[in-house]
């Protein structure tokens, strides 16, 4: 067996109790908290796995020369290793600390490496800008709720690998460099140079090649998959990012959603201690948009989107009736306890909510024992005030809120105004989570700038009816055999039933104006593979770093990543992107017209 070194530990940080009083351990870590008490010095010693205070007494018996003189000029962020005996703090313990109940008397300490002085404090709750934090991202990383979170997203990957082995998955790796294809977003691209003048693409996602691992005949397919976007970021976007991908054959939609439901119910509990209600409900696209104003419902709580067109058209008040009668619809919703939470300013803050989202106004009104007040009361006294409660079923002390309008309009102002008004009634706890599926998404939808179709999901999403003959007929209604699985109102996760049949594949591809050559050019692999017998078979791309930051209530997925980019996509740490030599350029016979800046942006 191989000696262990003097200095290395025998414990952790944060493996110490009272059932290890009397023993002589040793410690490695960081020099948390550094105090001074005339011939004491007390160090809290930090590792991932906790905190240990430690004491250098001068007066100790068995403590080796020079330890209080050495310690005494340590500072904040010094590597040590402390070597010493387990003693009680008793009346002293720290209950806010697992090893609060002992404290560990230095008999030798020995200087791994010295810090200098730390660009930031490193404090659990971060004072320092995130940019200064970010370009020092390995001291940001010894903070405990980043620790924290990467631990945790580690046991939910192994949880959800766990699961998926024990369903006789495969575990498979798909190429990185790969052809670059019109799949939405932009590509990143990296030169060859061995064939000049020509790209590899970084992959946005795994599609085709887990689609081929179902014509190859290896029927579970599963990956913790890296993928590539060339996009603008926002706070649940990067430039590089993870997506657990799995793929089945022979399958139909419940048996896809059926895997992935007890693949989440399980890492959820694992990695982060999260039991999910289950069955998750199943919505069809069209009844989540009329519900909730959205295909991402949050199902924390309900005030449900109401329509009131039949209402309407028997009402005296103008804005409603004109509305229907252009062809528009009246929907409502009712806040239950709102009346006394919205004084008449922040119906008029949320009436210019509505108004920033392309409504032409929102009508209100507060219910009360006597009836009701506000912009519509007068419009609706007595058995018809009546009749519009009991329609939305409203009671005193409930605030009713009305669009009248397009649907498409509607459906925004009163999707986005639900979820602003469950936030400010405290409904939309972080705490509580609530899962769901939308199912039969349209399978195009219309490109407005470009003035043309472009599919909804992704261009290998079957359509509901095999045999559809005609692309551009009747567009706007033809329904896709895709999904969203969605948590607590995030898109957590796409897939699909996907096209297996050579001939719709092509004829999906002329619909979307990818001419034959073009085909042949980007997908003629995968196009030439389903003549050799491609199963039916579907799946689904999930994001990790979405669902990690959601379990831990993190605003945005930058803090459950290791080495995040900006919202510009750059690298503060690494200064990346970087300028490259110009024989770099020539061996790749690459020309650039810009002279970028050596250090960058920030941001």
């Amino acid at each position: 067996m191989t000696k262990r070194a003097p200095w290395q530990r025998t414990h952790t940080c944060g493996a110490l109790t009272l059932a290890n009083q009397g023993q002589e351990v040793v410690l490695n870590g960081w020099i948390e908290n550094h105090r001074h008490h005339g011939q004491i010095v007390f160090l809290d010693l930090r590792d991932r796995y906790g905190v240990t205070q430690v004491v250098v007494d001068q007066d100790l018996a068995g403590t080796a020369p020079g330890t209080f003189d050495l310690v005494r000029r340590l500072g904040a962020e010094d590597v040590l290793s402390v070597r010493g005996r387990v003693r009680t703090r008793g009346a002293n313990a720290n209950q806010n600390r697992s090893t609060g109940a002992i404290e560990v008397e230095a008999l030798q300490v020995t200087v791994l490496s010295e810090a200098e002085t730390p660009p930031f404090e490193i404090l659990d709750q971060a004072e320092a800008n995130e940019e200064l934090r970010m370009q020092y991202r390995y001291l940001d990383l010894r903070r405990r709720p980043l620790q924290e979170a990467l631990s945790k997203r580690a046991k939910f990957v192994t949880a959800v690998r766990t699961y998926l082995q024990q369903q006789n998955f495969i575990d498979l790796e798909t190429p990185i460099l790969t052809k670059s294809t019109p799949e939405g977003a932009r590509d990143y691209l990296v030169p060859s140079r061995v064939h000049p003048g020509k790209f590899f693409a970084l992959p946005q996602s795994p599609q085709i090649f887990k689609q081929l691992c179902m014509v190859a005949g290896l029927d579970r397919y599963y990956q913790i998959a890296r993928c590539f976007r060339d996009e603008d970021l926002r706070a649940d976007r990067q430039p590089e990012f993870t997506q657990i991908d799995l793929e089945m054959s022979f399958v139909e939609e419940h048996d896809v959603l059926d895997m992935v439901e007890g693949m989440v119910i399980h890492a959820m509990k694992e990695g982060f201690g999260i039991d999910l209600p289950q069955p998750f409900p199943r919505f069809d696209f069209f009844e989540a948009m009329e519900r909730f104003g959205c295909d991402k419902p949050d199902l924390r709580f309900g005030m449900e989107l109401i329509d009131c067109t039949e209402l309407a058209k028997r009402s005296d008040f103008k804005v409603f009736a004109s509305a229907v009668a252009a062809g528009g619809v009246v929907k409502g919703l009712c806040a239950v306890g709102g009346a006394e939470k919205f004084s008449r300013k922040g119906i008029d803050e949320l009436t210019a909510f509505v108004a920033g989202l392309g409504a032409k106004g929102l009508a209100w009104a507060k219910v009360t024992a006597a009836g009701l007040e506000g912009s519509i009361a007068k419009f609706y006294e007595g058995a018809k005030g009546a009749e519009l409660c009991a329609h939305l079923g409203a009671k005193p002390g409930d605030l009713l809120l009305f669009v009248a309008d397009q649907k498409k309009v509607v459906l925004k102002a009163l999707g986005d105004l639900r979820l602003k008004v469950g936030g400010q009634l405290g409904l939309r706890d972080p705490k509580v989570f609530r899962c769901c599926w939308v199912l039969n998404f349209p399978m195009f939808e219309w490109n407005e700038e470009k003035s043309r179709w472009q599919f909804a999901h992704n261009p290998f999403s079957a359509p509901v009816d095999w045999n559809v003959q005609d692309f551009s007929q009747d567009t706007a209604n033809l329904r896709s055999r895709a999904y969203d699985f969605v948590m607590n109102g995030w898109e957590l996760g796409s897939g699909s039933i996907r096209i297996h049949r050579p001939e719709l594949q092509a004829k999906v591809f002329e619909f979307l104006g990818i001419s034959k050559e073009q085909q042949r050019a980007n997908f003629g692999f995968l196009l030439d593979a389903y003549k050799y017998g491609g199963p039916p078979h579907g799946g689904i791309a999930l994001g990790v770093d979405r669902m990690v930051a959601l379990a831990l209530g993190r605003e945005g997925i930058r803090d459950v990543i290791a080495f995040p980019k900006t919202s510009m996509a750059f690298d503060l740490m690494a200064a990346a992107p970087s300028a490259v030599a110009d024989e770099q350029l020539k061996e790749l016979s690459i020309a650039t017209t810009v002279k970028p800046n050596a250090g960058g942006p920030a941001g």
